[in-house]
């Protein structure tokens, strides 16, 4: 590359690495020791293959902007809710094993891990064998498989555990696992509204009773020396805080508001 600046040389060398990776398990060459995939030469027990555990997981950084290749377009689902799609599964074992997936872990073709063209990474997948009925549950984190027909390409420990391996190829239905982000342990937020001040706390008691009485919502005072504050709450709605104000606001306490409360569990 004579006569290549060093900052140009530079990107021409990202791209071609980006590409590889994003490639995958679709390519063929000097990129791998071996020039033809294959299963490794002690098959798996499949009573000990379990299936992926689905949770919560942040996108990867890697692997989840669209992408063009070989002339197509493929532009990554954001929403995978209810994402169902069938066609013709493959699998990919010992060529790939140890090499970067395309959000950049190493592949092991002994996890429960598929490859997907679109489906944001990582995921978790419900894949059913239509030709036996077999099920099992994968994660997806890697790009592929850009075969004529085929949806999905498993690892090898999926793929012997849907019985692929001696079809090379089967009938599927995949099924996206939708997972939610659990709140944190220690502290939730949630909402109050300050009604008001009072250095008379038998004054302040009063009010509050009236009031929780009045919009059947809970409340509580917090004393701070000589100064008692009056609040309603906590809410975990941020719609019903809105009616509770209104409500408070019409009983004249005009300067009441909503406040965030991080409550310890």
């Amino acid at each position: 590359m004579h006569g290549v600046k060093p900052l140009k040389l530079f990107r021409l060398l990202t791209i071609s690495t980006l590409l590889a990776v994003l490639v995958g398990c679709s390519t063929s060459g000097g990129r791998y020791s071996l020039k033809d995939d294959k299963a490794p030469e002690r098959p798996l027990d499949v009573a000990h293959i379990e299936d992926a555990t689905p949770k919560y997981e942040k996108y990867s950084l890697g692997g989840n902007k669209d992408y063009t290749l070989r002339g197509q377009r493929y532009a990554i689902i954001h929403d995978p809710t209810n994402f169902t799609q069938q066609g013709e599964a493959s699998w990919y074992g010992s060529k790939f094993h140890g090499h970067l997936t395309s959000n950049g872990e190493t592949y092991d073709m002994y996890s429960m891990s598929a490859a997907h063209k679109t489906l944001p990474i990582p995921s978790y997948v419900k894949v059913t064998n239509l030709d036996n009925n077999k099920t099992a549950i994968v994660r997806v984190n890697d790009r592929g498989p850009f075969h004529e027909g085929r949806i999905i390409d498993l690892s090898y420990a999926a793929a012997t555990k849907l019985d692929v391996i001696k079809t090379g190829t089967a009938n599927v239905k995949i099924e996206h696992i939708t997972t939610t982000q659990a709140p944190s342990p220690k502290a939730t937020q949630h909402y109050a509204i300050q009604v008001a001040a009072s250095s008379n706390h038998q004054r302040a008691h009063d009010v509050l009773s009236r009031l929780v009485d009045l919009t059947k919502q809970a409340g509580y005072l917090e004393r701070n020396d000589d100064l008692t504050k009056i609040f309603m709450g906590p809410f975990s709605d941020y719609q019903t805080v809105q009616t509770t104000l209104k409500t408070v606001k019409n009983e004249g306490y005009s300067d009441a508001f909503i406040t965030k409360k991080r409550l310890e569990k």
